[in-house]
This record gives structure tokens, sequence and C-alpha cells, in this order.
């Protein structure tokens, strides 16, 4: 299966070989026009678009579209007056807040690579990642900064510090720290054109199952998924201004349930600007000239509803922990949810039980899940409330614009509609591999296709995830994928969420095993687990029955909301 490029003007619905309508956003073109530019030109092009918008808020601190540029290449401005040159990587270590983001667009604006690292991981891990990007430069809060100076490499030649829920003195720091208001003091570098060629993120994949690796996004591939991704969102289309900045406008008979309006949006950045979720994300907000929020203190259900009542939040954008989390808030019902017309569900799976929930909780809302992957730079697929034929339940939907996949068996041979595979994707969003690791590089960066390693199988046009290849249970030498098996446990009137992985058996392989979260309300009694086996089991094949269910009170989770199956299968040896 496949979405390839088609020429601008081609808005229709094409036929498919078998003479049926291929599915695709109502009145959008499937190909769309990637402008050779860097990141600093969606933040040029907003601040010319959106003059009077607030672009960000972090409690009383605010930023205009003007005012976000401004402080970026002042920024850009000091960092290459200390020495940042492009090319060079700096690493941004504290979690979401105003001064995130003002380095991060300094950083790019000035041609350096942003290596965005959690900054609640062990010293070890992080100077390991630190080694891995050969940052330059860190830019760190206070909260952090004891971390950051003991992590330090020697190749690291500046210390930032931003200020935290506290005032910080640039002479209260130690002496090779500097102030971020010394860099924002500093002339804005001007008359600087970035590269479309130059590394814009080296962003560490999330290491669910191993150690992470820092992939090489490139700013073509940035701006192209920023473009595919918010033209997906607003039914829009993007050309230059007349001083090259990048902008979207909408077109009107594409509109539908769940479309964004440019310059309009108001979103809370709930998803770790670390992760590609929440900082890809932020410059398809960017794109779409939306006011960005940071919630005070982070994420909590009960404050997260709450300032979508006060904020009147219009979109949100969140992984299915986050989700879960809401759900199950005692306070939900009590929330006037009604401003909120678009849910965007990305970074890990959901179950088609949650989705529903969500939709009949956000009632004015469309809910959208989409697929992704950090090798390609965030999105590959998603719905949409203009997708023509509907997208049907458990679909991941189609691919985006200019977007291929296939479905591929182990010696790389295309599979027909309903086979399962592994899914290979081709786009302007395909990242150009690891740092520092050409032979992982070469093992799944193949001709310009992106070896994903997850599972899944088209139908109709419509694709469909089953799980990682990595999490596939051999028993008795059956396949038997995990991501359908963990979609029945979800619809026993119990189970809230469900994780399936192998347990090694010498007599049959591996044998599925089950982790269930109860909903809100459910009590666990004896013979809960035979009957949520045996509610499984009147679905599914016998090989692919569960042998056993554990009732747990959370699933081991990511920072960024994504099952941690290894630490599930540690447990059962």
């Amino acid at each position: 299966m496949s979405s390839a490029p088609r020429p601008q003007s081609d808005i229709e619905t094409s036929p498919r070989q078998d003479g049926l309508a291929s599915p695709w956003l109502r009145g959008m073109p499937r190909s769309l026009t990637y402008p050779s530019v860097g990141i600093d030109a969606l933040l040029s092009g907003a601040a010319r678009a959106y003059p009077q918008r607030v672009a960000l808020q972090d409690g009383a601190t605010t930023f205009t579209y003007p005012e976000l540029e401004d402080a970026a290449r002042r920024v850009a401005g000091g960092l290459r007056e200390r020495g940042i040159r492009p090319g060079d990587a700096v690493a941004l270590h504290m979690p979401n807040t105003w001064s995130f983001i003002v380095a991060y667009y300094g950083a790019l604006c000035a041609g350096a690579a942003v290596a965005p690292v959690n900054p609640a991981q062990p010293i070890d891990a992080l100077r390991q990642q630190l080694e891995d990007v050969a940052a330059k430069a860190v830019v760190t809060s206070p909260l952090c900064l004891d971390a950051a100076v003991a992590a330090r490499t020697p190749e690291i030649e500046l210390l930032v510090c931003v200020p935290g829920p506290d005032s910080v003195e640039p002479e209260s720091l130690p002496a090779d720290v500097v102030a971020l208001s010394e860099l924002t003091a500093s002339d804005p570098l001007d008359g600087y054109a970035v590269d479309p060629d130059l590394v814009a993120h080296l962003q560490l994949t999330g290491g669910t199952t191993g150690r992470s690796k820092a992939v090489r996004v490139l700013h073509r591939n940035l701006v192209a998924s920023v473009v595919q991704n918010a033209c997906w969102r607003a039914t829009g289309l993007v050309d230059l201004d007349d001083q090259g900045g990048l902008r979207i406008t909408q077109v009107p008979e594409a509109v539908a349930k769940g479309s964004l309006v440019p310059g309009a949006g108001i979103y809370l950045a709930v998803p770790p600007f670390f992760h590609g979720l929440g900082l890809v994300g932020h410059n398809i907000e960017v794109l779409l000239g939306s006011t960005v929020v940071v919630p005070d203190g982070g994420f909590s259900p009960d404050g997260f509803l709450s300032d979508v009542e006060r904020y009147g939040v219009t979109h949100i954008v969140g992984s299915p922990a986050m989700y879960y989390a809401l759900m199950r808030s005692p306070t939900i019902s009590q929330r006037d949810l009604s401003s909120v017309s678009l849910l965007v569900c990305g970074a890990a799976p959901i179950d088609t039980s949650a989705l529903k929930a969500l939709g009949d909780t956000f009632a004015n809302a469309f809910v959208i899940e989409g697929y992704g992957l950090s090798e390609a730079t965030m999105g590959v697929s998603g719905s949409g409330g203009g997708v023509e034929p509907l997208v049907p339940a458990g679909s991941i939907g189609v691919p985006l614009f200019d977007t291929e996949v296939e479905i591929r068996d182990t010696d790389g041979q295309v599979l027909p509609d309903g086979v399962v595979g592994e899914l290979w994707v081709r786009g302007p969003q395909v990242a150009d591999g690891y740092e520092g690791h050409p032979e992982l590089s070469a093992a799944q960066f193949r001709d310009g296709w992106l070896a994903t390693g997850d599972s899944g199988r088209s139908e109709d046009g419509f694709l469909y995830l089953v799980g990682r290849s990595k999490d596939l249970i051999i028993y008795k030498g059956y396949n038997v994928y995990p991501q359908p098996l963990e979609e029945i446990l979800c619809s026993h009137p119990a189970v809230y969420q469900a994780a399936v992985v192998g347990q090694h058996s010498e007599a049959v392989g591996e044998i599925p095993v089950g982790f269930v979260v109860l909903r809100p309300g459910a009590q666990s009694y004896d013979g809960l687990a035979e009957e949520i086996m045996a509610h499984l089991a009147d679905k599914v094949a016998p090989y692919q029955r569960v042998r056993e269910v554990h009732v747990l009170e959370a699933l081991p989770v990511t920072p960024t909301g994504k099952i941690r199956k290894v630490d599930l299968r540690e447990r059962l040896a």
C-alpha cells in the first residue's frame, strides 16, 4: 500500500486498481509543496502572520510571536559569541518551560543541532547521551544544574542556566555557568538563513528495548513533518511570504469536523519537549499560530482539565498514558470541555474502548489516533474528520501526504492486503539515520526507505498496527501478536489497560501472558483472572489464548508514555 506523491492540482480521490476509491482527506491534494528552508523560516513567518498573538504563556511570562522570534535570535547571537557554530550540538536538559522553547529556537537559528534529553534520568545515563551527541553546550535549569555539572563531558564548552521557580541571578551561578539572561541580552543574529541540510534534532529514541540512539533529523525533515501534520490538522496548504517565511492557509472546501483554524488555537504543552511528540508538536503549533500554554507545575489530571476549561483549549495532543489518567479523574464530569474540537493520540497504541470513551467525554471533539516514530521525525499516518470513507475502528489511518507505506516480509518482499508484516516507510520526513552508528543506519535506512520494526497490515487503504516486531510471541511455532489481544482484554468491563508479553517455555517456546489495570471502581476478586482469560479465549484461536493474567496497580511506562514491556518480561523471569 502506498500514498505516492501527486501533482499539487490533483485533489480528487484517486481510484485503486480494484476500482474502489482510496481513502483520503476530502478536497485536499495528496502531495504538498515543501519549501527549501530551515525551521527559522517557520518562526519568522509566524511572527509576521500573527504579530499580536500570544505564542507562549508560562505562568506570568508571555511572548507574542514577534517577541519569541526576537528572543530566539538574541540567544542565537549569544551562542555564536560564545563559540557555538553551525553543526555543533546543544543539549536541552530541563522540563517544559518557556525557557526551553526560547533556547530551542535560539540554538536552531544559530545553525546548531538540538539534543533534547530527559531531565529526570540518572547522571550516568545523561553523561552517556551527552557523549553520544558530542554536545558542545548544555542548557539546563536550576533544579537540574547539579546533574548537568556532574555529567559534564570534556567536549562541553558552555553551560547555560535558565530561570527557575525562583529568580536566578547571574552572580549566584558557578563561575563557568552562563545565565540565559546573558544570551537574551546579546545582539540578535540577523541575516543568517539555516541550511535545510543541517541537523535540526539529535532526537534520542525511547530506549524501550535497549540503549537509546540519537536520530539525525535534518531541518528539511523537520519542516516536512511540520508541514504534513499542520496541513492535515487544519486542512490547509503552505507557501512562503514575501520575506521567505513559512505560512499556512486553510482550504475552505476541505474543512471538516476537527479541522483547526490557523491563528485561533489554544494548546496545553503537556507532552514533554524532550520527546518528538512534544517538540515537533510545538513547531506544528507555531505554523498554526496557536497560543501554547505551559501548565503550571507540570501535568496533573485535575489541573489539566481545569486548564482546559479556564483557557478554552481547542485541541489536545498526548500519549495514551495521559488520556488514561484524564479519564480516571473524578472531576472530569464536572468540567466544561466543549471548547475542544480535536484530540490527537500518539507515541504509543491505545485501545478502541478508550478512544470511544474519549469521544463520548469530549463530545465536540474529533478523536484522531496517529502513528509515527522518531526515525520518521514524528508522524507517518493518521485519521481525520475529512477522511473518506471514515477510518475504521482499530486503524491508525492512512499515510500522510507524500508518504509511502509498504508491508514487507523478512525477505523484503511486499505483502498483499490483510497479511501481517513489517511496516516500511518512505517520505520527506524520514530522518538521516543514527548519529555515530553507521551500521545501525545501514540496517534500518535502506534506499530511501525506513524499516520501522513495527508489525502491521493494510486493508482497503487503511493501516493497522499489531505491535513491535521485537514483541512478537512465538507459541508452538505460531506468531502471536500482542496488540490485538490487548484490544480484546480492554473490552472486558473490568479492564482499563492491558499489555501482553511472552514468557519463555521449554515446551512451547513462549506463553502469552497478560498484565491488566482495572477500571476505576472495579475490584479484584478470586476468579477474575480466569474470567478475563475466558473473555479473550472466546474471541481468538487456541494458540492466541493468554495463559496467565496478572492484575497491577499501574503498567510500567517510559517518560513518554510507552509501556516498558521489557520490565514486564523481567517480572515474569
